[in-house]
């Protein structure tokens, strides 16, 4: 049991499958010090609940006054060789719940291989900057950027970067209008 709770502790992810990592979630001082340790960055007044997910934390950087919803998933990588920050969220960003963030695919150009043994695309980092939104239930995939003050409507599948002070919704998602 020694092991298993040591693994817990210095294994780079938080999530329900952590159970230690995942029952300190649930108070707020003991959050804010577990996130501090597992993230590359984690600032002030951010929060990440019990019930979201982030592998490869150390490669996830979260600015301040952000909260990371139950059964939103962040999946850095840990191909360290290219990027350090892989997943960038910048301050007084809105995540809804349910939203899932990528760096890197499974490879899938060998038709006569089986995809889980053919490894896993280059990382291309994801950045949220600051004050957008991004809604619930959204797909953000890899090399995207949201722009400043952008909106992310809910249940979108975000393959392209949007642009600051834009409106974007859909699957794919595109930008609707400018504020």
């Amino acid at each position: 049991m020694f092991k298993r709770i040591i693994f817990w502790l210095k294994e780079d992810r938080l999530g329900p499958d952590m159970p230690l990592t995942h029952f300190l979630l649930h108070s707020i001082k003991l959050q804010y010090w577990l996130c501090k340790h597992k993230f590359g960055k984690f600032g002030k007044d951010a929060e990440f609940r019990p019930g979201a997910y982030a592998v490869c934390a150390s490669q996830i950087f979260i600015g301040s006054r952000v909260t990371i919803r139950p059964q939103s998933m962040l999946f850095a990588s840990k191909d360290t060789c290219i990027h350090r920050e892989h997943i960038t969220i910048e301050d007084d960003v809105l995540i809804g719940s349910g939203v899932h963030i990528y760096v890197s695919n499974h490879k899938f150009d060998e038709p006569n291989q089986v995809i889980s043994n053919q490894g896993h695309q280059e990382v291309k980092p994801v950045i949220l900057r600051k004050g957008c939104w991004v809604g619930a239930n959204s797909i953000i995939l890899p090399g995207v950027e949201i722009g400043q003050n952008a909106v992310v409507g809910a249940g979108s599948v975000v393959t392209k970067s949007i642009p600051s002070f834009c409106v974007s919704a859909g699957n794919p998602c595109k930008v609707k209008k400018r504020l």
